[in-house]
């Protein structure tokens, strides 16, 4: 039998250190990928880079020619999908600046509509260039600016020939004659209409921005400004002949003239309420208040409201001028009428029945 050496005293002891080098290797070891696991959940999920997507925007190019001759105007280009022809029309400016945006007319085609300043020029697009055709509008105001002007002189001149001034009616004459009571109630009348109308424009009509060439605002204020000239001249002479009816007649007509007022008031606040709420989708109808129960038989009632006060203030006043002017505003009024019913019928022809457009049957 063999016997095991045993090992020297210094192999004995490098034996042991190299054990305890191991062990002592192993334990830290263990420790550091301990150590490096509780980081990474701390850290939490490792995230890839995100990859940036190069994403790809279409730019339009607007070129607009002269609608007469067809020659190139300008040319407006980068622009975005999202840009609209008011845009279109800025940038327009800032190439042209003698044409402000408003006096700019653009058309698809040369006898096509005028394009609405809120359109998008990618539906306009069948690729990236679009061409336009260009009309000088001429000068524009905006619609406040129109009817407050519209209104504001009928106003003041008919308060002229209330108070008799020496270089329109002779003072020795004025002086001698007692004024009916017609007089002054027409004034009443007539300057309450005009008033409301000016605080609607103010505070109830909500305008979009638009624009309208100064000479409609010219030719509406010749039509209002001379009728209020030549009824307010007749009304307040002094050799003014009262109705023949006497007071009756004018009491009821003075009753029908400020109901028809406060009706058209109610109507035209009933109509603002329904466009700011952004329903404009669905036809106008008749709320609590019994003044606008008028829609149930007509689609216009404001334009009748209208009509009837004028009527109202020819049987009171019983005046040639104040007739002519009440005739005149029928004629008007029944046509915006169609024009507004015939709309009607095409967006909402089973709700509207058996309407009429002004008044019922004859319009």
């Amino acid at each position: 039998m063999h016997r095991r050496q045993k090992p020297s005293a210094p192999e004995h002891k490098r034996d042991l250190a190299a054990r305890g080098g191991a062990l002592s290797m192993s334990h830290s070891d263990t420790r550091s990928f301990f150590n490096f696991s509780q980081l990474v959940l701390s850290a939490g999920h490792l995230k890839s880079p995100p990859v940036l997507k190069h994403s790809k925007i279409t730019y339009f190019e607007v070129e607009i020619l002269d609608m007469q001759s067809k020659k190139q105007i300008c040319i407006v280009d980068k622009l975005p999908p999202s840009s609209t022809l008011l845009d279109v029309k800025h940038k327009f400016h800032k190439a042209c600046p003698q044409w402000y945006p408003s006096r700019v007319g653009l058309q698809l085609e040369r006898n096509g509509p005028y394009l609405k300043d809120s359109v998008n020029i990618q539906s306009l697009a069948v690729s990236s260039i679009i061409t336009l055709y260009f009309t000088d509008l001429g000068q524009q105001v905006g619609w406040t600016t129109f009817f407050l002007t519209e209104y504001t002189g009928p106003l003041l001149i008919y308060l002229l020939f209330y108070i008799r001034l020496s270089t329109i009616y002779d003072q020795v004459e004025s002086t001698k004659s007692l004024r009916h009571p017609v007089v002054h109630l027409a004034c009443f009348c007539h300057c309450t209409h005009y008033i409301r109308r000016l605080l609607e424009t103010l505070f109830v009509h909500k305008f979009s921005g638009g624009h309208t060439p100064m000479k409609n605002m010219i030719k509406g204020c010749a039509f209002y400004w001379g009728f209020t000239s030549w009824i307010a001249y007749y009304i307040n002479h002094p050799q003014y002949t009262p109705p023949s009816f006497g007071h009756r007649q004018v009491f009821l007509a003075a009753l029908a003239f400020l109901m028809c007022e406060a009706g058209n008031h109610f109507i035209n606040v009933a109509l603002a309420h329904q466009n700011n709420s952004g329903n404009k989708a669905c036809l106008p109808s008749p709320t609590y208040n019994p003044f606008t129960w008028l829609f149930l038989l007509v689609s216009c009632p404001n334009y009748t409201y209208e009509v009837g006060s004028w009527i109202s203030f020819t049987v009171m006043t019983q005046t040639l001028p104040a007739g002519i002017f009440a005739f005149l505003m029928v004629i008007q009024m029944s046509l915006w009428a169609r024009k507004k019913h015939k709309v009607y019928l095409k967006r909402f022809y089973p709700e509207m029945g058996r309407k009429a457009a002004m008044i019922p049957i004859i319009f």
